[in-house]
């Protein structure tokens, strides 16, 4: 461990005693100044909860982060899965815009997408999977000035409510009208020719009816300008609640339209075994994209007599819309509570993927002539601009990307019903149950590889050899390999009892039970492999995959079992130590199915496992005037995690374990009025197991060590007042896949901000993210195995400087 970790750590336990030993003997001081205390120690939390009505933050027995809408908006985040950088224990690799994030949960073995963290608006899953095949749930979900507050649970008792997700569960509450109005609209505008508008307005209807209305529309070229809009459309949001004796109902409905491109890997040089980075010749890898309008349009070449058109401005954005109903009461002494919801859309790719490293061209002809003209010389052939044919210069760095197209249609309903009640002196019985239904429909198209410069805002190249082999033409220089047409559905039943025993005003004890049943079916396309123009010499279409157009029938039913059980003792009124042990699953997906191919391979659960995971925690919280502190040392043993890896011409897979153990820190003192220094962050050391050929390897993509400290300082200037906040983050390195192999740098960044608030009416806000262009890589190239090689490379950085500022004004 280097000296910067140990001292960290070393300050973190040092702080961890101190506060204790003060937390014991201040119980007289903090009830004398409780009225000074900050809201942040009356924070209640409904995410975990077995009550509707949820907890006090610091009196929960399990970690939990939350970020009112302040705190989300000083966080500066670039998309929604941006936000979890504020969650200890959680790496967000953000890189690819708007969509399509990696999540990363410590000890919890994922290579790509986001399976063990499950997004919820109102405390109801968004779509009940966390995760699919080119979708992940934080790209479900967009941030607005509608959200109240986001509430992250890692672990704890998440594993017996709602969908079970052992992992982290991500809750976005919503605004609720109440007897004060609130109006604001807000503009913003900011690097990539920002232009975004928000407005809210909430308030009362009428006695006993309240509502919001709220939304955004953007539009922008990105940090890394495509030539088209990187981002465009909306969303518009309303709720309607009506205030009940005892209770409240809420309906909500929340639709959205909009256009997200699609970032992965740019070229860079890679020397000292990847662990130097720099910038590729020519190509900024701060602002750099290779996509551009030439591509924009392009076609796919999917069977005989069929092409098909694309927008690569579509990316991977979304046109969905979640309907929502909450209702909790109080009835004959039992709190009861039920939440629905709706989910239909469409959440497609339309994206660019890179492939093979950058080579020069005359390299790649070298290649083609070798595989397709191998008695001819190396040089012969030509190399021409699909745009212009004016002759590629032979010296020209080139690469093969491919422009992919996955279209699916998802829907689901869920319901989750619970009551409540103290049946006994001191033990508060819940009992409850989970319904889902989901479905998703899928059209696939990957590979379609082009070659094109190496540069930013690519041009396209044609390849011919002198004996008649067209390499590449008309944008295209490889053919579809995997086309897969499928239909899913989805069925999920779940009952769950939990038990909290109040054994005296200090100590309080919790139990539960789920068990939980998971019914999937697919049909999925048959292929074969065939030549779309039948024309032998134009080999860029050869062996292209194509549907039969018959299908395979697949089904598996499974049922696992789940606890949770922690105990809390109250140190005084705001200073609290817990434990927690669980036990959780997740259930194989669609893709699981699909990646099996027969009946018989998706029956062999040895093969196709549904995960589970142990976790053990030990914590310590506090909050006051003066400090906070959430600390918590945990372990995890998994087992049974899938993996698949999607190179440029094949589908891998592979089944594995981890063991993990670690500390989360979320510390925060506020040593004079109106300043305070915050630092989160987590230390966490993950192994494979269960898997020969990886066992004993760093689990991919975690770093073991990050940290965020943030200062901020506020400056009363009579009716009105300025903040000043700045955030250094530092993230480790880390492997880029599980033979640990390709090796990412660890990075820092420096993000600054400001907001001047003027009378009650007006705010303005400036923040800089990445100021200082730090260039730090989040993914290797995904698209191939083995070691990261020396020389020229494709891999994805974290974005360059950018700037916002936004005018809000409360009417």
């Amino acid at each position: 461990m280097n000296q910067s970790k140990q001292f960290v750590l070393s300050t973190v336990a040092l702080a961890v005693l101190t506060l204790v030993s003060q937390a014991q003997a201040a119980g007289q001081a903090q009830d004398a100044t409780s009225t000074a205390v900050t809201q942040e120690i009356q924070q209640v939390v409904v995410t975990g909860t077995a009550s509707a009505s949820g907890t006090r933050k610091i009196d929960t027995s399990f970690s939990i982060t939350t970020a009112n809408e302040e705190q989300l908006k000083s966080a500066s985040p670039s998309s929604t899965a941006d936000i979890l950088k504020l969650v200890p224990g959680v790496y967000a690799e953000s890189t690819g815009g708007q969509s399509g994030a990696n999540v990363e949960v410590r000890g919890f073995p994922s290579g790509s997408d986001s399976p063990f963290v499950s997004v919820q608006l109102n405390g109801n899953p968004v779509y009940p999977v966390p995760v699919l095949s080119f979708f992940e749930g934080t790209s479900a979900f967009r941030l607005d000035d509608t959200i109240e507050r986001v509430e992250v649970l890692r672990g704890g008792p998440s594993t017996i409510y709602s969908v079970g997700q052992p992992g982290a569960t991500m809750n976005f509450i919503l605004k609720k009208g109440d007897d004060t109005p609130e109006r604001t609209i807000r503009l913003t505008t900011g690097t990539g020719k920002l232009r975004r508008g928000d407005v809210f307005i909430g308030g009362k209807i009428s006695d006993g009816w309240y509502g919001t209305v709220g939304g955004f529309y953007r539009q922008t070229q990105g940090v890394r300008d495509p030539q088209f809009k990187a981002d465009d459309g909306g969303q518009l949001t309303a709720t309607l609640t009506r205030k009940l004796d005892g209770g409240e109902a809420t309906f909500y409905v929340r639709s959205t339209d909009e256009k997200n491109a699609f970032y992965t890997g740019v070229p860079l040089i890679s020397s000292n075994n990847g662990r130097t980075i720099s910038e590729f010749p020519g190509f900024d890898p701060l602002t750099g994209t290779l996509m551009s309008n030439e591509m924009r349009h392009f076609t796919i070449d999917a069977a005989p007599g069929k092409t098909l058109e694309r927008d690569l401005a579509e990316g991977r954005g979304m046109k969905a819309t979640v309907w929502g109903a909450n209702y909790e009461q109080k009835i004959a002494g039992w709190d009861v509570s039920n939440k629905a919801n709706y989910f239909s859309g469409d959440l497609n790719t339309i994206s660019m993927f890179t492939g093979d490293n950058p080579l020069t061209a005359a390299a790649y002809l070298a290649a083609a002539n070798t595989s397709y003209n191998p008695t001819a010389a190396t040089a012969s052939g030509s190399m021409t601009y699909v745009n212009g044919g004016g002759a590629v210069d032979r010296n020209q760095q080139v690469v093969q990307a491919g422009l992919w197209s996955v279209e699916k249609q998802l829907s689901s309903f869920t319901n989750e019903l619970r009551v409540s009640r103290e049946v006994i002196a001191n033990h508060t019985l819940t009992v409850g149950g989970y319904y889902a239904n989901y479905r998703s429909n899928d059209e696939w198209y990957l590979g379609n590889a082009h070659l094109m410069t190496a540069t930013p805002n690519a041009r396209l190249i044609n390849v011919s050899l002198d004996n008649g082999t067209v390499v590449a033409r008309n944008r295209k220089s490889g053919n579809v390999f995997y086309a897969p047409l499928a239909n899913y559905t989805g069925e999920n039943m779940a009952l769950f009892l939990a038990d909290e025993w109040k054994i005296s005003e200090n100590l309080r004890v919790d139990a539960g039970l789920r068990r939980e049943k998971q019914r999937l079916e697919g049909s999925i396309s048959n292929l074969r492999s065939g030549d779309t123009d039948d024309n032998p010499l134009t080999v860029y279409n050869n062996g292209t995959s194509i549907p039969t157009g018959t299908y395979t029938n697949l089904k598996r039913d499974d049922s696992v079992n789940s606890f949770t059980v922690g105990g809390l003792y109250k140190l005084n009124k705001d200073a609290s130590v817990f434990v927690r042990a669980n036990k959780g699953n997740t259930f194989i997906y669609f893709d699981d199915l699909r990646n099996a191919g027969t009946q018989a391979a998706v029956n062999d659960r040895n093969g196709v496992p549904n995960p589970e995971v142990t976790q053990y925690e030990i914590g310590f919280k506090t909050a006051n005037s003066l400090y906070s502190a959430y600390i918590n040392a945990f372990y995890t043993d998994f087992t049974g995690i899938s993996f698949q890896q999607i190179t440029t011409n094949a589908v891998l897979n592979s089944v594995s374990g981890s063991r993990g153990h670690g500390v989360e820190f979320e510390l925060a003192v506020r040593p004079v009025k109106n300043l305070q220094v915050s630092m989160t962050g987590n230390y966490q050391k993950s192994k494979y197991r269960d898997n020969p050929a990886i066992v004993g390897n760093e689990v991919q993509r975690q770093p073991n060590f990050q940290f965020r400290l943030s200062p901020s300082y506020r400056i009363p200037l009579g009716d009105n007042a300025v903040k000043l906040y700045g955030t250094y983050t530092h993230i480790g390195d880390r492997f880029a896949d599980q033979a640990n192999l390709s090796y990412l740098p660890s990075y820092q960044t420096v993000d600054l901000g400001a907001l001047a608030s003027i009378g009650d009416k007006w705010e303005v806000r400036v923040a800089a993210t990445n100021l200082t262009n730090e260039l730090g890589l989040t993914e290797g190239n995904s698209r191939l195995t083995g070691a990261q090689s020396s020389g020229p490379i494709n891999a994805r950085p974290i974005f360059g400087r950018a700037v916002e500022a936004s005018l809000l004004y409360r009417f």
